[in-house]
């Protein structure tokens, strides 16, 4: 498997398009520290990949946040991204963790969609969680919202550091409907042949070729996927002048300094009494 690309793909004589995302570094750099059960980390491979498979379908230039929310043990899980493919993710618990379908995880809950795009709206996309894997979801939600038909397959291994995560996507292009269709239904039959560790191991030519091999599939420049957090000494600083000096001197006369964690990268940003007052200088 190459690491960390996105590639897309369209067919000469057929009205589908179609997106391969495969990532190694980034989601383990995502998950590492964070203790997760394996349950959550695969639904956080699963949320990374959708989320780079979204930007690419979505056609925006900004920000976006895929999230997952409800009343199961996983409070929330959600990834921030933007069109560059720079993704951080996360997750919260309240609760024990012993199943793995998104009601088993999520509980009764929904997916909240946000797009903020340089120029322009932002949008919110809010879909319930109705089905027992994020790929069925998210299908319903192209379904409801974008009416295209679409088809998603993910694939996780989380083997501790050589974690991986991938996905496939099909879509119909909107042009000649029961063409688009009848394409659409062949590659499908098709792509529902490939098997996890396919997806997971071999390099996205060999998956192309080996799925789509009769139909010469146009596979465009590939796009790279990094981890990346965006936290900085200065966001925190800014963040500390909310709580305001005497606060803060405080916490550093019953702790010897301040300690900030970034959620996302578990990076500790530390701050003594002088630091403190220069804040405020």
């Amino acid at each position: 498997m190459q690491q960390d690309l996105l590639h897309r793909y369209t067919f000469d004589q057929l009205d589908v398009r179609g997106e391969l995302v495969q990532i190694e570094q980034a989601y383990n750099e995502m998950i590492a520290d964070h203790n997760y059960p394996v349950q959550v980390q695969a639904l956080l491979g699963e949320l990374l990949v959708a989320t780079c498979l979204l930007t690419a379908t979505l056609k925006f230039e900004g920000d976006i946040a895929v999230q997952l929310q409800g009343d199961g043990p996983v409070k929330y899980a959600v990834i921030n991204g933007d069109h560059q493919q720079n993704m951080r993710g996360i997750a919260r618990l309240q609760g024990e963790v012993t199943g793995s379908t998104i009601q088993e995880l999520i509980g009764n809950g929904v997916m909240v969609l946000t797009i903020t795009p340089t120029k322009g709206e932002r949008y919110q996309g809010i879909v319930p969680l109705e089905h027992d894997t994020l790929a069925a979801c998210l299908e319903a939600y192209f379904a409801q919202s974008e009416q295209l038909q679409t088809r998603l397959w993910f694939a996780t291994d989380t083997t501790q550091g050589h974690a991986k995560a991938a996905g496939l996507l099909l879509q119909v292009l909107p042009v000649n409907k029961e063409k688009s269709i009848t394409d659409f239904t062949h590659l499908e039959a098709l792509s529902n042949t490939i098997k996890a560790e396919e997806l997971l191991e071999l390099d996205a030519a060999t998956v192309l070729t080996r799925l789509y091999h009769e139909d010469n599939p146009r596979v465009y420049e590939p796009q790279a996927i990094q981890f990346k957090c965006g936290c900085s000494r200065e966001k925190t600083i800014t963040a500390l002048v909310n709580i305001g000096q005497q606060a803060l001197l405080d916490d550093v006369i019953e702790n010897g300094e301040v300690k900030i964690s970034c959620h996302y990268c578990l990076k500790d940003y530390i701050f003594n009494e002088q630091d403190v007052k220069s804040i405020f200088n």
